[in-house]
Parts: structure tokens; C-alpha cells; sequence
């Protein structure tokens, strides 16, 4: 296979993971919260076929930026409509978060104690791309503009008529945003921001560096090596 079918393969994978996650991180705040609406349309699981829009996918694998079906809720069900929505909206980044930190964990493991071969490889280029793209996943969603999670919050310290007065351009608001990350306009600040969240992932890993350095150690005692 060549590298560009590597690349896409493994975009692919990634997507078939982070995605679901992501989903059903929602469904499962919601459900936690009092709203089983998500869970009875089948959205509570990490089958990816419960997930994808088929363009939405294509658009992921392709230019890095694509979106799934609207996991369904019903605000009146939470006790706090306004807590609740916004807690069930933040899910979904949070559990991209959490695959990323697991990844990046896993990475480090491999590349410590991992034989040298093609499939080490293969296994640490896969796990590096599943942080690549869940962080990338979670900190474009967290952008606070309609119809991102990150707007959920909003509902928190907007008057009520002035946040659905805004979620009646989210379609409009939501082309503008696509062809500003489409031509790069902010490429600058999500880089920035991927990188902050890149760094506190490998500063919250830091304890499989700190095992590998006393593996190390105990390898060199054990076998009456000077250390």
C-alpha cells in the first residue's frame, strides 16, 4: 500500500472511533441527566453505522472537517434545561478528550516497550493520528458559534430570546464557519489551541515516561549495570 493509502486508511479507522465516541458521549450525558430521548433512538452506543451521515463522513476522512447526525434530546426532561444542555453539549468533546489521553498513553507504551518492527510502526502512526484528530475534533466543537457544542453553553448566560434568536442563523453561521476553515482563516488560532491541549495530553501522560525510566533502571540493576 503506498503512504497516501496508509494516510486515508488510517483517517478512516480513526474516524470510525472518534466520531462514535463523540456521539455517544452526548447520548450518555443526557441520558445520566434524565433525558433517555438519545438512548431510545439507538445513539447510546459506538456502532458507527448509529453515527455517520454518509457526506458528513466523507467530508472527515477527505478535509478534516465533516459533522454526524444531530444526536436527538429534549430539554424539557432535564431537570435544569439549561445546565443540562450544556452539560450534555460539552460531553461529547470531553469523551474525544478522554480517547485522546487513552491514545496518547498507549503511544508512549508502544514506543517504549513495543518490539521495532513494521506493525509497531503502523500501531504508533494510528495512535498518534487518533490524537491528532480527537484533539482536533474537540477543540473545533468547543468553539462557541451555532451549531458547535461549545454554543450549548451559551444557553447558560444568554437571555433566552437572544440565544435562539442567534440558533435561527446556525446553518448560515455554520457555511460561513466551514469556508473560514475551508481557506485557513483559522488555521492560526486552532493550531494554537491544539497544541495547548496537545501539551497538557503529554504533560497528563507523563507518569508512562516516569515507569519507562525506572523499567530502564531496573533492567540496568538487575543485570549489575552501573547506573
Amino acid at each position: 500500500m503506498t503512504s497516501m493509502g496508509i494516510y486515508y486508511l488510517t483517517r478512516l479507522l480513526v474516524t470510525l472511533a472518534a466520531i462514535p465516541v463523540h456521539e455517544a458521549g452526548h447520548a450518555l450525558a443526557s441520558w445520566l441527566m434524565g433525558d433517555p430521548t438519545a438512548r431510545d433512538h439507538g445513539r447510546l452506543s459506538l456502532n458507527p453505522l448509529r453515527h455517520f451521515d454518509l457526506l458528513g463522513t466523507i467530508c472527515m476522512v477527505v478535509a478534516g472537517v465533516g459533522w454526524a447526525k444531530p444526536v436527538p434530546t429534549d430539554a424539557r426532561r432535564f431537570k435544569n434545561p439549561k445546565l443540562g444542555m450544556a452539560a450534555a453539549a460539552l460531553a461529547g468533546p470531553a469523551a474525544n478528550l478522554i480517547l485522546a489521553y487513552l491514545s496518547m498513553a498507549v503511544w508512549k507504551a508502544v514506543y517504549y516497550w513495543a518490539p521495532d518492527n513494521l506493525l509497531s510502526w503502523y500501531a504508533t502512526y494510528f495512535l498518534q493520528y487518533m490524537v491528532v484528530m480527537n484533539v482536533g475534533l474537540a477543540v473545533f466543537n468547543l468553539i462557541p458559534v451555532p451549531p458547535l457544542d461549545g454554543s450549548r453553553v451559551l444557553l447558560v448566560f444568554l437571555p433566552r430570546r437572544a440565544y435562539f434568536g442567534l440558533m435561527r442563523y446556525e446553518r448560515v453561521i455554520l457555511v460561513v464557519l466551514l469556508a473560514l476553515v475551508w481557506f485557513g482563516a483559522l488555521n492560526g488560532p486552532l493550531a494554537a489551541l491544539n497544541n495547548w491541549m496537545w501539551g497538557l495530553l503529554y504533560d497528563g501522560t507523563a507518569w508512562v515516561d516516569a515507569l519507562a525510566s525506572r523499567v530502564t533502571v531496573w533492567g540496568l540493576v538487575s543485570t549489575g549495570t552501573r547506573v
